[in-house]
């Protein structure tokens, strides 16, 4: 588990590397999709062909899921890596957690205690923090980078619950290479199809995008089921949570990226009110989007 989440935070310091070398989030994600596609493809057409059988109903569900909200997941989540700090990208779309709770409080009728609301305080604050809104210069801030990390937690708390239907038909490998196939379809359409294949690449350039491609999907893809089958899922969860940490190291040691106290104060808070969320969930046995979303990487990423 701690190794997935370390594999996780090391595919966003390489693609913010990926950036200063010229290659744009839309190439990134194109590719990223792409070879995850094929991989798994590859993988699951080998050992289990039984997981790639869909029903020909759920098509349009499975051009929801993965069409549009990973796709969107997808590209807000490095754009923000590409705009603002690694650390500071990833804890923001951590904040998907507090906004599946809220959507359950508001939508499902699920009972508000003062746990949740502590938790969701916790993510709010810790979000404020993290983007330095504590600053004066609000108007010199980066904006773009800001939103594009927030509307990554959006899409990626949309994209948990809309993934909760198909978790219950399908197995979590089988929706997650379905999701992958139609992200793959839609970023062939939005931006020039096979475009990484006339592009001229640099063999680093092609290094890097492999490595997030494989050692930072679907190696820790698969890392992560391996872990849940060992131990209990909220567990696993919580674990996760070393993600953003990780990220702040390694993007301190390879990019020279430094979050202030308050910045750092922040992201603790922020991963506080992931743990609580599954605490509460272990205890009261809430909706199972709660678990996948408190990491970003069960049903998506990355």
């Amino acid at each position: 588990m701690m190794t997935a989440a370390v594999l996780w935070a090391s595919s966003g310091v390489v693609g913010k590397a990926l950036f200063a070398r010229g290659i744009t989030p839309f190439e990134l994600v194109q590719v990223r999709v792409t070879v995850s596609t094929l991989l798994l493809a590859g993988v699951l057409g080998w050992r289990r062909r039984d997981l790639l059988r869909i029903r020909r109903i759920d098509l349009w569900y499975f051009l929801l899921l993965g069409g549009v909200a990973m796709a969107l997941v997808q590209v807000t989540y490095f754009y923000a890596i590409s705009k603002i700090q690694v650390a500071a990208a990833i804890f923001l779309e951590y904040l998907a957690p507090s906004m599946v709770a809220l959507f359950s409080i508001i939508f499902w009728r699920e009972r508000l205690t003062g746990l949740k609301l502590l938790s969701v305080g916790l993510s709010l604050a810790g979000c404020y923090l993290m983007v330095g809104g504590y600053h004066l210069e609000l108007l010199r801030m980066n904006w773009p980078g800001i939103l594009s990390g927030l509307a990554s937690a959006v899409c990626f708390a949309a994209y948990t619950l809309i993934g909760e239907r198909g978790m219950h038909r399908y197995s979590p490998w089988t929706v997650l290479f379905y999701a992958f196939v139609f992200a793959t379809l839609t970023w062939h359409l939005l931006y020039p199809p096979f475009h990484y294949l006339t592009a001229s690449y640099t063999a680093a350039q092609w290094g890097g995008l492999i490595y997030v491609s494989v050692m930072g999907t679907v190696i820790p893809f698969g890392l992560f089921f391996v872990g849940v089958n060992h131990i209990r899922s909220t567990r696993a969860a919580i674990t996760a949570t070393l993600e953003p940490v990780s990220a702040g190291v390694l993007a301190y040691v390879f990019l020279g990226e430094i979050l202030d106290p308050l910045q750092v104060m922040g992201g603790a808070m922020v991963v506080a009110a992931i743990i609580l969320l599954q605490l509460h969930r272990e205890h009261d046995r809430l909706t199972p989007a709660l678990i996948r979303i408190s990491n970003p990487h069960v049903t998506k990423k990355g």
